[in-house]
Formats: structure tokens, sequence, C-alpha cells
């Protein structure tokens, strides 16, 4: 079967240097995440999901006293992907809790985990990133993130949420629920995922639950701090395994020479509009050619995390 192990149980044990118990539990996470990966890999059917993000700290109602033009032009471009049929919702990250990322990722593999485990859902630690945002990105075929420029640089409120974005990227539940920052234990975990990973079986290594959706990126900045923000955020999407069709990323700038004050006219009046409708219809219609596939298909290296 293809679910089997290289080695043995005896041979596990040995060289992990576990008990019995232990394996079973690395066993049975193997086999929810090919369980996981195959539900994944499904065909998609019905409309194309359309999920916009909005990175922008910006309300008319709060101190900056206007709302915000990436969000503005984001939801111009919701609007283009409904009239192509697609379902969409807006969000923005300021209306929502997320907690900072802890980092755990880069101390032991497996670490890092899915559901978060620095804030369980279900407990008094969970915020709103593990109780409704990480569902949201699961559900949907395309995500389209729009983001200010602060300082050269993606938003505070989008590179929090980005960072606790590591968790859907390969992580695996704790083999140690009770104690899921067990580094002794993780460590044993990765080993046995390594040991055992069957490329030709998506799940049996580590699950990139991005993997095969399709991104867009909206941004606006007053100078070229919007290229900048966009790299950020395509490097950083493009290894979690997200598909970027021609055209769907955009910077809208005003002239350094006007005042910053007379940016919003120009940025989210009529001169950015065509770029708006190109990177919605590119991105719904890659969603569909993508649907054609499954989102296992793409291969990486699932033997790390």
């Amino acid at each position: 079967m293809a679910n089997n192990l290289k080695y043995s149980d005896e041979e596990l044990m040995k060289v992990l240097e576990i008990d019995d118990k232990t394996l079973n539990r690395f066993k049975e996470i193997r086999e929810a995440t090919i369980a996981e990966a195959k539900m994944r890999g499904e065909k998609r059917t019905g409309e194309i999901k359309v999920l916009g993000i909005s990175g922008s700290a910006r309300d008319k109602n709060d101190m900056a006293q206007e709302d915000s033009n990436t969000a503005e032009l984001l939801k111009q471009s919701l609007k283009v992907c409904e009239d192509l049929g697609a379902k969409t919702e807006f969000i923005s990250l300021r209306e929502y809790n997320i907690k900072y990322c802890k980092a755990c990722y880069s101390t032991a593999n497996t670490q890092c985990h899915f559901y978060c485990s620095c804030y369980p859902r279900g407990t008094e630690r969970e915020d709103d990133m593990s109780k409704i945002i990480y569902d949201k990105i699961l559900d949907a075929d395309v995500i389209i993130f729009a983001t200010p420029v602060n300082n050269f640089k993606i938003s505070t409120l989008m590179a929090a949420f980005l960072d606790r974005c590591i968790s859907l990227d390969g992580s695996l539940p704790p083999a140690n629920p009770d104690s899921p920052k067990d580094r002794e234990l993780n460590i044993k975990h990765t080993k046995f995922v390594q040991m055992n990973v069957d490329y030709d079986v998506p799940g049996s290594g580590f699950l990139r639950r991005f993997s095969g959706k399709i991104g867009g990126i909206i941004t606006a900045g007053h100078e070229e701090g919007t290229s900048m923000a966009i790299s950020c955020l395509l490097m950083t999407l493009s290894h979690f395994g997200m598909l970027f069709p021609p055209f769907s990323n955009m910077y809208a700038m005003s002239s350094v020479c006007n005042p910053t004050y007379a940016d919003k006219k120009i940025v989210t009046g009529n001169c950015f509009s065509k770029e708006i409708y190109s990177l919605s219809y590119n991105v719904v219609l890659a969603a569909k050619l993508a649907r054609q596939g499954s989102a296992m298909d793409w291969k990486s290296d699932i033997s790390i995390n």
C-alpha cells in the first residue's frame, strides 16, 4: 500500500529512540495528513471563491480620518470578480485580533503546528487567526492581498498576518498535544517524516496548504516603496505554494511632486481601473484553469518544513 512506511516498527523505534506509543502517534499524524491532502486535492466545483484581505489600518472614524486607498482598490477588484461570476468576501485585518508569531518555526521543524499551537483554537489563548482566518484561507480559491506601504514595506497588520500564515505552510498536528513545544519529541517527529516521506503520496511529508491557490497583490503608496511591498509578498507567498498568473499584481502611485493629501483622488479614481480589471480577470481565469488539475499536483520538497 502507498501508505506503508519504508522501515519496520522495530527499526524506527531503534533509530528514533521512541516507544511504540510514540511511534503510533507519529503514524496517526501521517495517516491524518495523507487524508487531509487527499481532501484538499479533490476537484473543486461551484463558484470560484475569492477572498480579499486588506492590511490597512486606516479608518475615517479613527486617527487617519479617512478610509484606506488600498482597501478601496481591493473592493473595486472584488466587484469585478463578482461580475465575472465569483463569490467574494472582504476582510479587514484591523478588525481582527491577530497576535504576533513567536518564531518557534525555526527552533525545531515541527514546533510550528497546524492549527497554530502557540494560540490553540478552542482555548483561552486562541486569537482570530486560529479561530477564524485560517479556515477562510483554506476555503478560498483565490486570495487578493491589499496593503499600503509603511516605510518601504508591507503594513504592520499584513506583516503580522503573513508571519502567522507560516502555520499553514508544511506544519503538522503536534506529536504531543499536551506539550506541543517538546523540542526533543518534535525533532524525532521530523526525522520520522523525513525517513518515510513518499513523493508520490501527498501528505506523507509536510503539507503545504497554500498549494495551488491563486494569488493577487494590490499596493498603493506615494513613492516607489510599492515595488518593495509587492516583492515581499510575492516571494513569501510563492514559497508557500501560491500561483500568480500574469499581471496579477499592481501598484497605484501618485507622483512624488503631488502632496500626499492629493493622492486619494488619483489613486482611487479611474487611473488604475484597467489594471484592476486585468488583475481581477486574470486571477479568476487562473482559478478556473487550476481546477483542471489538483492542488496537490504541484511538487515541492515535502521532507522539510
